[in-house]
């Protein structure tokens, strides 16, 4: 009878293959980051008690939702040089109310529906305001997370006001988050 023991190499395997890294695991599992390190690189013989733990908190990662599941991708969105009228034929194609600002593939900005009205309502020419670029109305940047992003990390950004966030993965803008999709999620998490 052959027992197959799961190795250091193998634990590394399944932890890349979750998006994981080693801390995001140690906190997950109630250990050190430099031992799951150790472990990884075969230079210490864990304790079975602790390799469950360790494993259980890499494989608990796909019975929680995280940001990857609950975004809405591809992400509709405007350059600081576009119109504010383009935005708008935008938001109302789509019905959204907010999107984010990117120049040269950065995410630079956020132009909402709130933030149009307000300048129409401070303007003496709100017709104008349709052919002002982006940038002359944009506010700062959505928030920002991974995709491995906890559904309850992303839940806590919408505790500051914020209508949406974005999700980025190396780097580029992969996904959007709004409320409704906090809301709708809520009821499947």
């Amino acid at each position: 009878m052959s027992i197959q023991i799961l190795t250091g190499k193998d634990l590394k395997k399944l932890r890349k293959s979750y998006g994981l890294t080693q801390k995001e695991v140690a906190k997950k599992a109630g250990v050190s980051q430099s031992l799951i390190a150790r472990i990884e690189a075969e230079k210490v013989d864990p304790r079975v008690s602790t390799l469950k733990k360790i494993l259980n908190s890499i494989l608990s990662v796909k019975t929680e939702k995280n940001a990857g599941d609950i975004m809405h991708s591809p992400v509709i969105w405007v350059e600081t040089k576009t119109l504010v009228k383009d935005a708008v034929n935008l938001m109302e194609k789509y019905g959204i109310s907010q999107l984010p600002v990117l120049e040269n593939e950065k995410i630079v900005g956020s132009i909402q529906e709130g933030t149009i009205i307000r300048k129409i309502l401070e303007s003496k020419e709100p017709k104008k305001i349709f052919s002002l670029k982006v940038e002359d109305l944009m506010e700062e940047p959505f928030p920002t997370v991974s995709l491995n992003t906890s559904f309850d990390e992303v839940l806590a950004l919408f505790t500051h006001e914020k209508p949406a966030v974005l999700v980025v993965d190396k780097g580029k803008l992969v996904g959007i988050i709004t409320k409704i999709d906090i809301i709708t999620s809520v009821g499947t998490k």
